[in-house]
């Protein structure tokens, strides 16, 4: 590590690089490389104002992926192009067209998703009576709500291929209950046992979906009354977002950290991955 880590670094600079500085720092701690607002060959790409800063550099993370996992609308294309099992979900352009589906509908309830929010942030049922909401970027998602006896959403991981780490995210006893199980929201992680091969089977195809198989990513999957298994979304590091470390499980967070540093290192080591701009002309001219 030591004699490559001065051309790595945790990138994480311009205005908005404030939101991101507590993991960067934690990034490099488990890394054992420098926090730095400038690209160096190898990065773990956090924030950055200027994309063209990336040009003939790599990323760990793939910049098409990192926009993927945070934009539902481009995750419900990935996922419906890879066979991701998911709840019912329909991108309409019009609110006219959400209005019309959902009245012909019997037999379900749908929920509106704002497409770039995270922990449920955003997120309505809706009815054929429902109002459009105002400012709401298109194409609206409407999917199909599960709803629950216990309101209950799974987690797993993925570092460098391996799927780790499977939790439950659960509203404890005397915390108010939301149809949005997010951790914003009051809900906390629980350390499960094995993760079932349907579940896992899922969240599989939704990493290669989002093109995270080789870097980092999680995925958030739950079980339909029946037992089906089904993926919401897959979420990583980077530019918008990033993965919520809280877990309220030291031994799980250590796993975490050491995991994500040997995918680096590996990645790093091996030249897996291209530059970002490599990653784009890839995505747009797949054959």
């Amino acid at each position: 590590m030591d004699l490559s880590s001065g051309d790595c670094c945790v990138l994480n600079g311009g205005p908005g690089s404030w939101a991101f500085a507590p993991l960067a720092y934690r990034l490099s701690s488990c890394l054992g490389i420098e926090v730095s607002d400038r690209p160096r060959r190898f990065n773990y790409l956090l924030h950055l104002e200027d994309a063209n800063q990336l040009v003939g550099c790599k990323v760990f993370i793939p910049v098409e992926a990192i926009r993927m996992a945070s934009d539902k609308r481009l995750l419900a294309v990935a996922f419906a192009e890879h066979g991701v099992p998911t709840p019912e979900t329909h991108l309409l352009e019009g609110w006219d067209q959400v209005i019309r589906f959902v009245g012909g509908q019997s037999g379900k309830e749908w929920c509106l998703k704002y497409p770039t929010g995270c922990g449920g942030s955003g997120h309505r049922m809706i009815t054929e009576a429902s109002a459009t909401p105002p400012n709401w970027p298109s194409p609206f998602i409407v999917q199909e709500f599960v709803r629950l006896d216990l309101p209950e959403v799974y987690r797993t991981y993925c570092t460098g291929g391996e799927m780790f780490g499977w939790v439950a995210r659960r509203f404890p006893e005397g915390v108010r209950s939301s149809p949005w199980v997010a951790h914003a929201r009051g809900a906390r992680y629980v350390r499960l046992n094995e993760m079932p091969g349907e579940a896992l089977q899922a969240a599989r195809r939704a990493v290669l979906a989002a093109g995270l198989g080789n870097s980092f990513g999680c995925v958030d999957l739950l079980q339909k009354p029946r037992g089906e298994w089904v993926v919401l979304e897959v979420g990583t590091d980077g530019l918008y977002n990033h993965v919520d470390r809280d877990l309220g499980d030291e031994q799980l967070e250590r796993e975490l950290d050491q995991r994500l540093a040997d995918a680096f290192w590996r990645a790093e080591r091996n030249c897996d991955h291209m530059s970002a701009v490599d990653h784009l002309k890839q995505r747009s001219n797949p054959h």
